[in-house]
């Protein structure tokens, strides 16, 4: 079975610390990947178990959120995911600020040219 880190390079000797005891087998470290013999793991694990366990490991360490394992052909990927949907909402705030800028800044000439109006009228006498 093989398990492809992704940027999770750096976690690789962690994360082979934690599966060892769960599945019965230390899985060999090198090249962004962790390598695990099939003959030596527990009767009965699939990758989906292992799956389990990698998601363990990611909530542990708090990144949860910011990756997905998948499994393909009895290879698990893990895949850093991408934030698109905090982009977005910061890209709708900073919109949404310009906008109340620019109703700003076209209230204040309104209000201007009132009073300018209001000082070149001509008093109206009484009666």
């Amino acid at each position: 079975m093989k398990i492809l880190l992704g940027t999770l390079e750096d976690k690789g000797d962690e994360l082979a610390t934690f599966l060892e005891p769960r599945i019965g087998a230390k899985p060999e470290v090198g090249g962004g990947e962790l390598n695990i013999e099939d003959s030596s793991l527990k009767e009965g694990l699939r990758s989906r178990h292992v799956k389990t366990y990698i998601k363990r490991f990611l909530y542990m360490q708090k990144v949860r959120q910011d990756y997905r394992v998948l499994v393909e052909a009895g290879e698990l990927r893990i895949i850093e995911l991408e934030r698109e949907e905090e982009e977005e909402e910061e890209k709708e705030k900073k919109a949404k600020e310009e906008t109340a800028k620019e109703e700003k800044a076209e209230e204040k000439p309104e209000e201007e040219a009132g009073k300018a109006e209001a000082k070149t009228e001509p008093p109206t006498p009484n009666p």
